[in-house]
């Protein structure tokens, strides 16, 4: 099981309401206060001072903060980087068939080797350029879908660490709207009420799947395969 505490969260700056919500969750703070800190969009010193050094399951943040806020504190502990980097590239995989350019293809192979240390920075980077410019190409053959999937795997395979630490929260929620978007697109000449009924029923499943696959990784404190 992967754990964390509150002060590690505090260390990486959290945004306000994330990080109202976990002292909330953690019983640091009352519901009237957190009312008032997410309606003023600031936590009180006095409150951040609350913090202390006690693990807690990181999977409790999936529960109380939702499935971006969890990425984001995952990223705060350091050992568990190759897990969310191979949890961006599954992120972008559950779209792969939303890919119409083999490069975008072959960046999330190269993003995953990477993540194993079986692909040089060298070539995630050159993956990551060759993502690019496919995503700049759907987008200009307006294909919407495509070009968010592809977007993903670029965001996915990103050369430096850090960048692919922010971009792991961005790619699961590009996957789910890549989804969406290939729903939108196809559904054109179909009933409206019916084509937005698809569309929010894809994005929410693929939003579940993510929530899912990444509960198992912290429950279990490292990455398994499907």
């Amino acid at each position: 099981m992967i754990k964390i505490t509150l002060n590690q969260i505090l260390a990486q700056n959290p945004c306000a309401s994330g990080w109202a919500k976990i002292l909330h969750a953690r019983g640091k703070i009352e519901d009237e206060q957190l009312e008032q800190c997410l309606e003023d969009c600031a936590v009180p010193y006095e409150l951040t001072a609350l913090a202390d050094d006690e693990p807690f399951p990181l999977s409790d943040a999936l529960v109380s903060n939702g499935l971006d806020d969890a990425i984001w504190a995952l990223r705060c502990l350091p050992d568990y980087n190759r897990i969310w980097r191979k949890f961006a590239v599954w992120c972008a995989l559950q779209v792969q068939h939303l890919m119409t350019d083999q490069r975008s293809i072959d960046a999330l192979d190269v993003a995953w080797r990477h993540s194993e240390g079986l692909a040089t920075d060298e070539e995630l980077y050159a993956a990551w350029a060759a993502a690019r410019v496919a995503a700049l190409a759907a987008a200009m053959d307006d294909a919407r879908a495509a070009a968010l999937a592809a977007r993903a795997a670029a965001m996915a395979a990103a050369k430096d660490d850090a960048l692919a630490a922010d971009s792991a929260a961005r790619v699961a929620a590009l996957a789910a709207w890549a989804v969406w978007a290939a729903w939108a697109v196809w559904a054109d000449a179909r009933d409206a009420r019916d084509d937005a009924r698809y569309a929010r029923d894809a994005a929410r499943d693929a939003r579940d799947a993510q929530k899912a696959k990444l509960k198992q990784i912290l429950d279990v404190g490292h990455w398994e395969d499907d």
